[in-house]
């Protein structure tokens, strides 16, 4: 893992998180049980601190940071897609930020929100609980309902199960060269929301 002290800082990891080994961590940094932190991903304590509350997950190329002097807080739950950057933002248990969002220096996202993919939250937005937010600027259109939030939960609890299996499984390897005749299928798991009812 890229673990990196800065000025006397070094972070805590619980022993059940997984950092990809192309993750950095950098200072005044806390991270929870059964965190995910995807390859690429950078969650920068210099001038803050940062805490990753129980069953967070930050996926691949998120960066984690903030002006100098401000603390933040992941809280439990909270799922960080693709490629989206938090910038000095609080985010509130259960919620999502979709791929490619930004989420801006003292912005709120309130429990069991979703911010949809390409987002842009200005600094200092507060975002209701429960609230569905798109566009750029990010705006509210509706609030989540109890439907999208189980689609959410049972999404994040695949990412609070990959630190044990990437801990189980995950090694470096050299590619095979051709396909072998009894390659492995992969288990088809979980529906998309197209597939949940009344979501249009």
């Amino acid at each position: 893992m890229s673990i990196y002290s800065f000025k006397g800082h070094i972070p805590v990891i619980h022993e059940s998180s997984f950092v990809h080994p192309q993750a950095a961590v950098t200072g005044n940094v806390i991270i929870g049980k059964d965190c995910y932190i995807g390859p690429g991903a950078a969650i920068r304590g210099d001038w803050g601190e940062i805490i990753l509350e129980d069953g967070v997950n930050v996926q691949e190329n998120c960066t984690v940071h903030m002006f100098p002097g401000k603390s933040i807080v992941l809280k439990k739950g909270a799922h960080v897609g693709h490629g989206a950057i938090i910038h000095g933002a609080n985010l509130g248990r259960n919620c999502l930020i979709g791929m490619n969002s930004v989420i801006m220096d003292d912005a709120e996202i309130g429990a069991e929100s979703i911010i949809g993919a390409l987002a842009f939250v200005k600094a200092e937005t507060k975002i209701p609980r429960r609230s569905l937010v798109v566009g750029n600027p990010a705006k509210i259109i509706k609030k989540v309902s109890d439907e999208m939030i189980a689609w959410k939960t049972a999404g994040t609890k695949l990412y609070q199960q990959l630190p044990a299996d990437c801990h189980n499984s995950l090694e470096e390897v050299e590619p095979m060269r051709t396909i072998p005749e009894n390659r492995p299928k992969q288990e088809d798991f979980y529906e998309t929301l197209k597939e949940f009812k009344g979501e249009n």
